[in-house]
């Protein structure tokens, strides 16, 4: 069971469950692209140069695929839902972090997109509340309609 659906009170329901963007895969897969260039301009002679250059190889698939594996698990852990009373931000596996803010107490919701993440739909939210706010939200996807879910009544 997720940590929003278990801490929701009687008769509050989820209204809309926001998630991280895949843009945060792109610079794992740049460099397991480059461990593949380096694998396909791999010298033909032996010694000093094809040893160092089969390391670079394994050192980009390996950096590569953790880079990626850790995107998905920050992902996995990562939840962020509106409900009909509040804002639900939790992140963490076994040391968890979570902040919530009643609908009530929010001021205002503030977007945050460079040319690319407008292009690509995703983008940093900022929540303000009354008397606290949530830290920004980075790397969002779709952060308009997460706003918009928050900013209706």
């Amino acid at each position: 069971m997720s940590y929003v659906h278990s801490v929701l009170q009687p008769g509050e329901t989820v209204r809309h469950t926001a998630s991280l963007h895949w843009i945060l895969y792109v610079p794992g897969v740049f460099i397991l692209i480059a461990g593949v260039l380096v694998w396909l301009f791999l010298p033909d002679r032996s010694g000093l140069i094809r040893f160092v250059a089969v390391l670079v190889m394994w050192a980009c698939f390996a950096a590569g695929l953790l880079y990626i594996i850790w995107t998905w698990f920050n992902a996995w852990i990562t939840e962020i839902a509106v409900t009909d009373r509040r804002i639900i931000y939790k992140t963490g596996f076994i040391r968890r972090k979570t902040v919530e803010i009643n609908m009530e107490k929010v001021e205002s919701v503030e977007i945050k997109q460079s040319v690319l993440g407008r292009l690509l739909d995703y983008g940093e939210v900022d929540i303000r509340g009354v008397e606290t706010g949530f830290e920004p939200l980075r790397n969002i996807a779709a952060p308009i309609e997460l706003r918009n879910h928050i900013t209706a009544t």
